[in-house]
């Protein structure tokens, strides 16, 4: 039995876990709280975060670092975004030289514009052949319930992916492979800035149009972005980039469209986050993903409206009325 190790107790983190062990593996979870690593352990089940749900025998949980890694024929890393570059740090001394480095992280680094593979380079020495993202319209409680779903599995090498495929194929999740790593990511982080202002547009009460409108402009948005980047157009059209918006931009178990939902009933971000453990990966990602586009000379007016939202220099009703009114001008698609 192949051992994998996960690092990273959320629900994202949590539900891979369960579809690795549904496909055959011995699951090693890293968390940040023993309480919780204990809880897993003792009752298979992860309170804080999916509560109710029974995990496979096969998942144990550790709050060491090093005892999670050992043995692992596959790292995957499932932490917040924004704390990946100081975690790696502490996990240095501890990641086996020369396995795959799966993310499933969906951000970019605020203060760098680093997408999560290239910090995951930067701080571990590995090449793009080890290095690996999975993204599609993965709903963590969904998945952990074994419903349903696909995802994609991108790495430049080919092997890799295949490897990493295999790993994660179980009867209720299929995995597609790829080599368009920069695509998918750029996919997966732009979707949760997206789904922000959708939720705002549900928040203030506005129907389908004003819903499906914010979905399909993101959709370009992510497509200018991603060209500039080096990307391939197919990926925005697929699970990593049309099947991953749609579902987080319209399920209410989506912690972004939710966060912005809450904005939009006038509720301020340090009010939402409070009230919550889940992160919102696009409400720190939205600054970075402008400044990004910004450097290259993309225009990504939702990205860069959502940015205003969050830190308080716009209204989310002011945000999407500024969207609709402004100067209208040929584009390439629509």
């Amino acid at each position: 039995m192949t051992k994998v190790a996960v690092f990273g107790a959320g629900s994202w983190g949590t539900a891979f876990a369960t579809v690795l062990a549904h496909a055959g593996n011995q699951v090693s979870v890293w968390g940040r709280r023993e309480s919780l690593c204990a809880a897993i352990n003792s009752r298979h089940e992860n309170p804080d975060y999916l509560p109710g749900l029974v995990l496979p025998e096969a998942i144990t949980a550790t709050h060491d670092p090093a005892a999670a890694a050992d043995g692992a024929e596959a790292i995957v890393l499932a932490v917040p975004s924004q704390s990946l570059r100081d975690n790696l740090r502490d996990w240095a001394g501890v990641l086996p030289p020369a396995v795959p480095l799966v993310s499933l992280m969906k951000g970019v680094e605020v203060g760098t514009t680093k997408r999560m593979s290239e910090v995951i380079a930067e701080l571990t020495g590995a090449g793009p052949e080890r290095i690996a993202v999975v993204s599609g319209p993965n709903l963590a409680r969904e998945i952990a319930e074994g419903q349903p779903a696909a995802a994609v599995v991108a790495c430049a090498d080919e092997g890799t992916a295949t490897r990493l495929q295999k790993l994660c194929h179980s009867p209720v999740f299929r995995p597609y492979t790829n080599n368009d790593v920069v695509g998918c990511e750029l996919g997966g982080a732009t979707k949760n800035v997206i789904a922000l202002a959708v939720g705002m547009a549900v928040g203030l009460g506005f129907g389908d149009n004003a819903r499906a409108s914010v979905i399909t402009r993101g959709l370009a948005e992510t497509a200018r972005l991603g060209a500039v980047l080096g990307a391939d157009e197919h990926t925005f059209s697929g699970l990593a980039g049309l099947g991953d918006l749609v579902a987080t931009c319209s399920s209410p178990l989506s912690r972004n469209r939710t966060f912005g939902e809450k904005l939009g009933q006038g509720m301020t971000v340090a009010e939402i986050a409070g009230a919550t453990r889940q992160v919102a990966e696009g409400v720190k990602s939205c600054s970075s993903i402008s400044e990004l586009a910004h450097h290259h000379d993309v225009e990504m007016p939702i990205a860069e409206h959502v940015t205003k939202v969050v830190a308080g220099e716009m209204t989310p009703k002011d945000m999407l009325f500024s969207l609709v009114s402004r100067s209208a001008k040929s584009e390439r698609w629509g």
